[in-house]
């Protein structure tokens, strides 16, 4: 009984972790108000980043695939949504809510749209010859991530591109003296909305059953009359629009684009996926609140050590918990 509540506990424990840190960050900052502050700002580039990493997770955990070219896909969609705003000034520039969350959302579908479509193309050219063999995965998705950066530069140009907040999403709340930016509600928002969505559909519905199921054992799915193939490449669709998606909020974050904007952000997506453990969902979404919340507590305190605090964060996890938090062969 007593080994059965200590494995219980262990097993749990990893849960506690994102709580522990945001109390342990508490005490070392000036005052509520500013932890407070501190803490949304974090969650929010945790959930934009989450985003962003989710599908690349979904793709390994359920295909097997190591996809060094999801990057491809972040930049891609932050692009395409710049050139769809630029298209609706009026509704951009307009002092409306409604107004300027038609266009957000417009961009948003067209960046998804857009990614998925690569992706369906990236899956078919480059990733389907190579099922099987992580290191060459590695290489070729490598090389389509630097063709695709490319392709950027010849169809928009290598400078970088303003990318700014309609005016409904600039500023912030202020309550007191706690300040809270409208943009980062809104990634707090979509964050939650996405791993509410992924989880429905992974654990509730029967695409995400013959999905799994496929995974453990894709000939008996395929004899009872199911195209594992095509799910799939539907799962590798979807986590390129996760990825598009992710690439407008952190183009409006920083409030600008580039080329280099994908390339930058998969040291931080590889972080957040090994912290949480390769191919898990839940992980994933624990892992990047965590790369967040250390990011802006770190920026904070010590902004020298920020840069590597995320590097130091995977380290210490990885010696306490070396398959990540939450990893899939523990479900």
């Amino acid at each position: 009984m007593a080994s059965n509540g200590l494995r219980a506990f262990d097993k749990n424990l990893p849960s506690l972790v994102l709580p522990a840190l945001m109390l342990l960050a508490l005490p070392l900052l000036p005052g509520l108000p500013t932890w407070i502050t501190l803490t949304v700002a974090g969650l929010a580039m945790g959930m934009m980043i989450f985003i962003m990493a989710s599908g690349l997770t979904l793709v390994f955990g359920l295909m097997d695939v190591m996809n060094f070219g999801h990057g491809a896909f972040i930049a891609v969609g932050a692009f395409v949504a710049t050139s769809v705003l630029r298209w609706m000034p009026g509704w951009m520039g307009a002092d409306s809510l409604l107004l300027n969350a038609g266009a957000v959302g417009v961009a948003l579908l067209a960046a998804a749209l857009a990614t998925g479509l690569l992706g369906w193309g990236f899956e078919r050219l480059m990733i389907r010859p190579v099922y099987g063999s992580h290191l060459t995965q590695i290489l070729v998705t490598t090389g389509g991530l630097i063709v695709a950066e490319q392709l950027i530069h010849v169809l928009w140009g290598p400078e970088q591109i303003p990318l700014p907040r309609p005016p409904s999403l600039r500023g912030a709340w202020i309550v007191g003296d706690v300040a809270v930016e409208k943009f980062r509600l809104l990634a707090v928002a979509l964050g939650l909305l996405v791993f509410a969505a992924m989880w429905l559909v992974l654990n509730r519905t029967k695409i995400g059953l013959l999905v799994r199921a496929g995974v453990q054992d894709r000939e008996m799915v395929e004899t009872l009359g199911y195209r594992v193939g095509v799910l799939f490449v539907g799962v590798f669709v979807a986590g390129s629009a996760l990825a598009g998606l992710g690439g407008v909020l952190w183009g409006l974050y920083q409030e600008s684009v580039s080329a280099a904007l994908g390339a930058q952000l998969m040291v931080l997506i590889f972080i957040v996926i090994i912290i949480g453990g390769l191919g898990s969902v839940g992980g994933c979404f624990a892992g990047a609140l965590l790369v967040g919340l250390t990011a802006n507590y770190a920026g904070f305190l010590a902004p020298k050590v920020a840069l590597g605090a995320n590097i130091l964060l995977m380290v210490l996890i990885l010696l306490w918990r070396p398959q990540g938090l939450f990893p899939v062969a523990s479900r």
